[in-house]
């Protein structure tokens, strides 16, 4: 079988892990955020005050190539604003066009055969994209349990006469981050003449929460029907923290199954290296022969499918 073969089926497999992590990871929310949506009247269209106060550092180097082809690729910019990284999508590729270059040299360098070179290369060039996603998913973590904490905020001080801007103003100062710098950022915008609604739902796109999002929602129906803010901000919170404790036990009672998954997700690669080691010549024929290359694809359909069983089981939305 030809490397050439090999590199193309290596980078169908990991095209095609990701394309399902991803549609899996945003499947869920995806039809609450449109009944949401449809609530608030929000439109694609936003004024000029808004388009200019969103330039940032991201927007000044589209002149690279790099550049203009990044954020086509997954929303990178989206995922490095939502992750609050300092960095330009143009640097962040370079960085891992860079280390997937130096895997593969090193690989090549330390007499390691071809069908594997590729491989290093390909697993420090995602090193990067890990990095942000793991930064991004800390950050919404974080954020998503800030919530409840900062709404009892606004509606106290929307009970003791305050305005809504106010409150965001107070949460800004008395909370840390990463809630403090985007109820800040909605408060500044504000003040420079933005309406109140638009700058809580550009909050919704940098934060993609949807307890969040319930939040905004309520506050547009809210400036347009009227009503207690007060008792509704305190209602959503209530039920903000009531999920956290549900999903504290459902974490809990499904810790073994996932531990599970992670061993038998996790023994067939490990088995595998240490195989590498010892007997090379035995692993070998897992690519070199026909019946081989036959079972190490079917092994990986079959990992892949029962990776996303096990998850679809353990996975329980609160």
């Amino acid at each position: 079988m030809s490397p050439l073969l090999i590199y193309g089926l290596v980078f169908i497999g990991v095209s095609a892990v990701i394309g399902v992590i991803a549609f899996f990871y945003s499947e869920g929310n995806a039809k609450a955020e449109e009944r949401l949506d449809l609530l608030t009247g929000k439109t694609q269209k936003e004024d000029e005050a808004t388009t200019i106060l969103k330039k940032t550092e991201l927007d000044r180097d589209k002149n690279s190539l790099i550049e203009a082809i990044t954020p086509n690729i997954v929303s990178l910019e989206k995922l490095i604003i939502q992750a609050d990284a300092n960095i330009t999508p143009s640097t962040f590729m370079m960085i891992s066009v860079i280390l997937g270059a130096i895997g593969f040299s090193a690989s090549w360098l330390a007499g390691v055969k071809v069908y594997f070179a590729p491989l290093l290369g390909l697993l420090l060039a995602f090193v990067p994209f890990a990095w942000l996603l793991a930064k991004r998913a800390s950050r919404l973590k974080e954020f998503a349990a800030q919530l409840p904490e900062a709404l009892e905020l606004v509606a106290r001080a929307l009970r003791a006469g305050h305005s809504l801007a106010a409150g965001l103003h107070i949460v800004a100062e008395e909370m840390p981050a990463p809630i403090a710098d985007e109820f800040n950022r909605v408060y500044e915008e504000q003040n420079l003449g933005i309406p109140i609604e638009d700058a809580l739902r550009s909050m919704c796109e940098r934060v993609p929460n949807l307890d969040l999002r319930f939040f905004v929602t309520s506050v547009c129906i809210q400036r347009t029907t009227g009503g207690d803010l007060a008792e509704i901000l305190d209602k959503i919170g209530y039920v903000i923290r009531e999920r956290f404790r549900i999903l504290g036990q459902v974490q809990a009672l499904t810790a073994e199954g996932r531990l599970s998954g992670v061993i038998l997700i996790a023994l067939p690669f490990l088995l595998f290296l240490v195989m590498l080691h010892i007997k090379y010549d035995y692993i070998e024929k897992l690519w070199t022969t026909e019946l081989g290359i036959k079972m190490s694809v079917g092994a990986l359909i079959m990992q892949l499918l029962g990776a996303l069983t096990i998850r679809k089981i353990v996975n329980i939305q609160v």
